[in-house]
């Protein structure tokens, strides 16, 4: 009966890690401390380089910080022409978190005029599958011929693309709780 109860206890907590930890998502600070701006020219690594270092994924967030400017989220085309007549969403609050729900390609450019082609764009490339063991190479920015397969889908807003995402710390809690009580029922 002891063995049966001890069972069923490390069984529900392994149901319960597995439900919590599936709730992790990242929010990316586009810019960093600095926010999304027009590039001066004496930043270390442009919007596309940092995009490159990061390996994103559906159910994560971009959120952008800004003041007197816009995020618009642009297809292929309008990022590679800075092209902010043809946006398919404009975000001016000065305080933006976009969901990124879907795997390919997103593009996004500054509204103001002259920032775009001042390097204040950016492409983000969502993994199609859970993060890889080991890096994935860095997408290419340059030489594409701009057709619509590159671009992905068209961008559509989602219910909660304006929520902000966090990583879920309650599955980190969760995990070591749960952690600590198998490993304890596991030795009585």
């Amino acid at each position: 009966m002891e063995r049966t109860c001890r069972w069923l206890l490390l069984c529900a907590l392994l149901e319960l890690f597995a439900l919590s930890s599936a709730a992790v998502a990242l929010e990316f600070r586009v810019g960093g401390a600095r926010g999304w701006h027009k590039p001066t020219g004496n930043e270390t690594e442009t919007y596309n380089e940092w995009a490159r270092r990061n390996r994103f994924h559906i159910g994560d967030a971009l959120y952008f910080r800004y003041e007197n400017d816009s995020v618009l989220a642009v297809d292929y085309d309008g990022y590679s022409r800075c092209n902010t007549t043809a946006a398919a969403l404009k975000f001016n609050d000065g305080d933006t978190t976009f969901e990124l729900y879907r795997h390919g390609f997103f593009f996004f450019i500054s509204g103001k005029p002259g920032h775009c082609e001042a390097g204040q764009k950016l492409v983000v490339r969502v993994m199609v599958h859970n993060p890889p063991v080991s890096p994935a190479p860095a997408p290419e920015t340059g030489g594409n011929s701009g057709s619509a397969s590159e671009a992905g889908p068209s961008i559509h807003p989602t219910p909660n693309a304006a929520s902000k995402l966090f990583v879920d710390l309650h599955a980190v809690v969760m995990a070591v709780i749960m952690g600590g009580v198998v490993a304890s029922a596991l030795l009585v």
